[in-house]
């Protein structure tokens, strides 16, 4: 047997798990009720060209494509399945995707050979099975022979003494373990790695507002023609369904906490359900989300059993499933060597290095309930498509570290336009790129010049 590398936890940003049975000394008067570990050694299982922390769309993307590169590739994942918010928070509606080249498009083109996209027509979005998108993305990173470890979170990274980062510490049902890696892809959607590396960032509007949390839900047992003036398809003029479809809420005697919800079709018989908005909590507090998801689920199945009640054509309706996760719209936007801003959406602006085009507009759910009624989501703001530069995923305080997603470095109101999956999946395959170019060439990410990737920007 190989013997293991350890680390000191001396070293590392993050104080080890706590074990009660080796506590030493008493806590610092500065920490009522706090406790002291003993240092311990934590063995380091691995090492590799590119880590990447986080398999939602644009961490599973960033995997698949620095393990084509040829990089020595592991994806670390926190749920059971590669998707994220596609397949364990079950959105299965894909934004600001018709511009998008490479993997972008060839997850499309392999979901409709699989037959997992939606027949009903649904415009320019994409409507498709969350079960076969699971099946799809560990398909993929297995050819491109990227380790994939589920039931895993990062929990500290090490920083050598030139400011870069050279393991990331995770806990499991394996303990604490720490993997090492040349270069790290941030794609938690939260920038949670990113945070434990010591990156600035910001979070929220110029109050520390966020947009509220959304679970969402499969339902079932009525088919498309049944409650087509109620669905998200591509003949719902102006969205009219949704006003149809709170008017029912609401005669089942549920007031809903959000006044927009949508039925959107994934098969014939079975519809994303999106009806639900949890204001004023924090997507970096574990308290705070479990609150979140414990009334919004409560609340999906009161408004699912309020419009079975009212019988006719939601006599059968069903709930089949809730999200895994709550989807969440707001966490840590990294601070990078450059941040997306407001004006580059109002001005269009185009970059040498861009990774991806972006053309949803601005999309800001009210950070308040009773801002929902006032305000219009696109603020009033007239954007264009615009460019998000490869330096916008580039970490600015910490070397050898990039970000993909939402997570990336950009205002409050850029945010609300880039975070769509559509976008997330070419800032992902644009990190993996560059980042296995950076390991495999011993450089740094900012010393790869976009332009040799060979990828293209989308247009």
């Amino acid at each position: 047997m190989k013997r293991r590398k350890f680390i000191r936890s001396g070293g590392l940003l993050a104080i080890p798990a706590l074990n009660v049975n080796n506590l030493l000394g008493k806590p610092p008067s500065s920490m009522e009720n706090s406790l002291t570990e003993k240092t311990r050694e934590i063995p380091v299982v691995g090492n590799y060209d590119v880590i990447i922390c986080g398999a939602g769309p644009a961490g599973v993307t960033a995997a698949i494509e620095a393990g084509r590169t040829g990089a020595k590739t592991l994806l670390l994942e926190v749920h059971g399945c590669l998707g994220g918010v596609w397949t364990a928070g079950l959105l299965t509606w894909i934004l600001d995707n018709k511009n998008k080249s490479g993997i972008m498009e060839e997850i499309i083109t392999s979901l409709k050979q699989m037959q997992a996209v939606s027949d009903i027509p649904t415009g320019s979005s994409i409507s498709f099975d969350a079960e076969l998108m699971k099946v799809l993305l560990e398909q993929m990173c297995l050819e491109a022979r990227v380790d994939v470890q589920y039931f895993t979170r990062a929990v500290a990274t090490s920083i050598d003494s030139k400011n870069r980062i050279t393991h990331v510490i995770t806990e499991s049902k394996s303990g604490r373990e720490a993997w090492g890696g040349k270069v790290f892809i941030d794609a938690s959607g939260d920038g949670d790695l990113a945070a434990l590396s010591g990156c600035s960032f910001d979070l929220g509007n110029e109050k520390g507002e966020m947009q509220p949390f959304s679970l969402l839900a499969m339902v079932g047992g009525v088919r498309v023609d049944e409650i087509k003036e109620f669905v998200r398809w591509e003949g719902d003029s102006g969205q009219q369904s949704k006003s149809r479809l709170v008017e029912q809420i609401v005669k089942a005697g549920i007031l809903p906490s959000y006044t927009k919800p949508g039925l959107y079709p994934v098969r014939d018989d079975l519809f994303m359900f999106m009806g639900n908005h949890e204001y004023g909590y924090s997507s970096l507090n574990a308290k705070e989300i479990s609150k979140a998801t414990l009334h919004a689920r409560a609340e999906l199945h009161s408004i699912i059993n309020g419009l079975q009640s009212l019988g006719g054509p939601w006599k059968s309706l069903k709930l089949i499933s809730t999200a895994e996760q709550i989807g969440v719209r707001e966490g840590r936007r990294i601070h990078g060597l450059y941040q997306v801003t407001q004006k580059d959406l109002i001005s269009g602006i185009r970059h040498n290095d861009a990774v991806c085009r972006v053309n949803f507009g601005v999309d800001v759910h009210s950070v308040k309930k009773e801002g929902e009624k006032k305000g219009s989501y696109n603020q009033g703001i007239k954007s264009k498509p615009y460019d998000i530069p490869l330096r916008a995923l580039i970490a600015k305080d910490v070397n050898g570290l990039m970000m993909a997603g939402r997570c990336i470095s950009g205002d409050f109101i850029a945010h609300s336009s880039y975070r769509v999956t559509g976008n997330s999946v070419p800032m992902g395959q644009a990190a993996g790129k560059v980042a296995a170019m950076a390991a495999l060439e011993n450089k740094l990410p900012q010393d790869i010049k976009w332009q040799e990737t060979g990828l293209e920007s989308g247009k």
